[in-house]
């Protein structure tokens, strides 16, 4: 579906990105829903359950904005720590602060999840897909292109979630292939 020029419809561009995005964060609450109590505060891969949850959410958040000095943390975010996204890099021995967060609760990543999708529509209707800057100076990507890898990486923690998942209870996550405005 393309108009005389050859282009596709910018509302068919935005219109795809929501959709994925609330597949994937369909996916990802799943995985969240299905998570054992065990599993979910686990140390025996590098990240716990939680933390991978968590950060997925904090940057499909964070580069929905149409720039980092957009962005406003979820009421609920832990922002006094080194790597607020749960994830821990390396330590900066001249900080004080924590690495990372504590752990958050189930309910917590829910409230969260809720909150991501609440906004994609709106979000995704004030960015500019014509712009060749992502928003992001650390992204040297357009914007279209930026969302595309934000898309990725959302789809990409639901895959490393569910695998997990999987792996200790034998049961998986729906797939979501689309899911169009409720």
């Amino acid at each position: 579906m393309s108009d005389a020029s050859g282009s596709v419809p910018i509302h068919l561009v935005r219109d795809t990105l929501k959709s994925q995005y609330r597949a994937g964060l369909a996916m990802l609450r799943e995985a969240v829903d299905l998570c054992p109590d065990d599993l979910w505060l686990a140390t025996e891969h590098t990240n716990a359950y939680w933390q991978v949850a968590y950060h997925a959410l904090f940057f499909t958040h964070l580069y929905l904005q149409p720039t980092s000095a957009d962005f406003r943390p979820w009421p609920g975010h832990q922002g006094q720590v080194q790597n607020e996204d749960g994830i821990a890099g390396p330590p900066d021995p001249a900080s004080d602060l924590p690495v990372i967060p504590d752990p958050y609760t189930r309910d917590q990543v829910l409230a969260y999840a809720a909150h991501v999708a609440g906004e994609v529509e709106r979000l995704v209707d004030t960015l500019d897909f014509a712009s060749l800057e992502s928003g992001f100076s650390w992204y040297k990507v357009s914007k279209v292109e930026h969302q595309v890898i934000n898309v990725r990486h959302l789809h990409h923690h639901v895959a490393q979630l569910a695998d997990r998942l999987r792996n200790a209870t034998g049961s998986g996550v729906r797939w979501v292939g689309a899911r169009r405005a409720e």
